[in-house]
C-alpha cells in the first residue's frame, strides 16, 4: 500500500493528527514509567527475607526498667518461654524485620578508610538467635560460647570490651570482598576495633528495606546480649499451626514474669502479619498503578475509537469512490490501519523520549534507579496493539461503504 495518499490526508488535518499522537505519545510516558515502577515495587514485596515467616512470632514489650536486673529479667524470660509448649526456639534482639526503625552503621575495611564502603544494619544475637530466625549459613560457623557479649559490658564507660566476630549476608560480603571468601577476614563497624567475620547468611533482609536489592540485604549480626529493655522485642519460633497459641501463652508468661511492664499487644503479632502490613502501602501503589493504566489506555482508545470514527464520516464519499475504482474491503481497512500504526508510531517515538524526562525527574526526586530499556517496547508493543484494536471498528465501517456511495450528490 502507498503511503502518499496516507501522508497526504494527515498533513489536511494537522490538528487531529497532532493531538492524537500527543495523546498517544503521553500515554507511552506514563505507561513505561508507571510499568517500572509496578515492578520496582512487586521487587521489593517479593524480596526472601532468609527467615521462617511461617514460624515466628514477635512479642514487643515496653515499661520502665529496672536498671542492673534487666539482663537477670531478660535471662529470665526467655528460660520461661522457652518451656512454653510448641516453642522450639526463643531470642530477644534490638529489632525485627519488617519494622520501619532500625540500628545501621558504615562499614569500613580499614581503620583510617575515610569514607564507609557500604552501610549496613546490626541485629544483636543472643545464642538462639540464627536458630529462632531459622536463618541457613551457607560458610563459616555460628557463634561459640566464649564470643557472647552483655550489651551492659560494651556500653560502660572506659571498658576494654569490643565486639570480637560478626556473621554477615551473602550479599554483604560479596559487595565487602567480590570474588573471595570473606570468612576469616575483618571489617570496621564504628569502632577502631577490627571485627572478624566467622559466618556468612544466605538472606537476612534489614529493617525498613532500604535501598536496592542488593543494598537491602546488607546485614550484620552482632554476638550481644541484649536486655529486654533494649527494643522490647521477643522472638518466638513455634510450629506453624500453633503460633497464635502460642503468642497468647507468651503474653500471659510475660506478664506474671515482670507484672510492671506492658505488652504491646498491638505490635504483637507473627511475623507474617507483620510483613503483611509493612508492604500493604507497596500493594496499594501497585493497584494504583495499575489502574492508572487502565484508565489510561482507555481513554487513549477512545480517541483513537473517536478520532478514526469522525474521519471515516468525513471520508464517506471519497471511500465511495475508491470502492467504485475497485478497492477491496480488505484495502479500505488495511488502508485505516496503517494510518493509525503511523500516528502511533510517532507518538510512541516521543513518548519513549518523554519517558526518559520523566524517569530523570522521578530519580532527581525519589531516588528512583534509572528506567531499564526493557520497558520502552513494552510499552511500545501495548500503545501499538491498542491503537489496532481501537481502530478496527470504524476501519471496517468505512469498509463496508457501498460503491454506489460514490454517486450520490453532496
Amino acid at each position: 500500500m502507498e503511503l502518499r495518499p496516507i501522508l497526504s490526508t494527515l498533513l489536511r488535518h494537522k490538528t487531529a493528527a497532532a493531538l492524537i499522537v500527543l495523546e498517544i505519545a503521553l500515554s507511552c510516558a506514563i505507561v513505561c514509567n508507571a510499568l517500572f515502577l509496578i515492578g520496582n515495587r512487586i521487587e521489593r514485596t517479593s524480596l526472601p527475607s532468609g527467615v521462617a515467616e511461617n514460624e515466628i512470632v514477635r512479642v514487643q514489650l515496653t515499661g520502665i526498667g529496672t536498671g542492673d536486673d534487666d539482663d537477670a529479667l531478660t535471662s529470665s524470660d526467655l528460660a520461661i518461654l522457652r518451656g512454653l509448649p510448641g516453642v522450639k526456639a526463643a531470642t530477644a534482639t534490638n529489632q525485627v524485620p519488617f519494622v520501619n526503625s532500625s540500628w545501621n552503621s558504615g562499614v569500613k575495611l580499614s581503620r583510617d578508610q575515610k569514607r564507609p564502603t557500604l552501610n549496613a544494619t546490626q541485629y544483636m544475637a543472643e545464642s538462639q538467635f540464627l536458630d529462632t530466625l531459622g536463618l541457613r549459613l551457607v560458610a563459616g560457623r555460628n557463634f561459640t560460647p566464649d564470643e557472647f557479649q552483655q550489651w551492659s559490658e560494651l556500653t560502660t564507660p572506659g571498658t576494654n570490651a569490643s565486639i570480637p566476630s560478626a556473621i554477615i549476608t551473602r550479599n554483604m560480603a560479596d559487595r565487602l570482598f567480590p570474588g573471595q571468601e570473606a570468612v576469616g577476614k575483618a571489617f570496621y563497624g564504628g569502632d577502631d576495633e577490627p571485627i572478624r567475620i566467622v559466618g556468612v547468611v544466605e538472606h537476612l533482609v534489614r529493617p525498613g528495606n532500604n535501598g536496592g536489592p542488593a543494598a537491602r540485604e546488607y546485614s550484620m549480626i552482632f554476638p550481644i546480649n541484649v536486655p529486654y529493655s533494649l527494643g522490647g522485642n521477643y522472638l518466638l519460633r513455634t510450629e506453624p499451626g500453633r503460633r497464635d497459641e502460642v503468642l497468647k501463652a507468651a503474653i500471659a508468661a510475660l506478664e506474671r514474669n515482670g507484672p510492671n511492664r506492658i505488652i504491646l499487644t498491638d505490635n504483637s503479632k507473627t511475623l507474617e502479619a507483620l510483613r503483611d502490613e509493612f508492604y500493604r502501602q507497596d500493594r496499594a501503589m501497585i493497584w494504583l498503578l495499575v489502574a492508572v493504566i487502565v484508565a489510561l489506555l482507555v481513554v487513549t482508545a477512545l480517541g483513537i475509537v473517536g478520532l478514526a470514527s469522525f474521519w471515516v464520516q468525513q471520508r464517506t464519499k471519497q471511500i465511495g469512490v475508491r470502492r467504485a475504482l475497485g478497492a477491496t474491503r480488505g484495502q479500505i481497512l488495511r488502508y485505516f490501519q496503517t494510518e493509525n500504526f503511523l500516528l502511533a508510531s510517532v507518538g510512541i517515538v516521543l513518548g519513549m523520549l518523554l519517558a526518559f524526562a520523566i524517569n530523570q525527574m522521578l530519580m532527581g526526586k525519589y531516588e528512583l534507579p534509572r528506567l531499564p530499556l526493557v520497558y520502552l517496547p513494552i510499552g511500545a508493543v501495548a500503545l501499538w496493539l491498542l491503537g489496532q484494536f481501537a481502530v478496527f471498528w470504524p476501519a471496517r465501517r468505512a469498509a463496508a461503504v457501498p460503491p454506489a456511495v460514490a454517486t450520490r450528490s453532496v
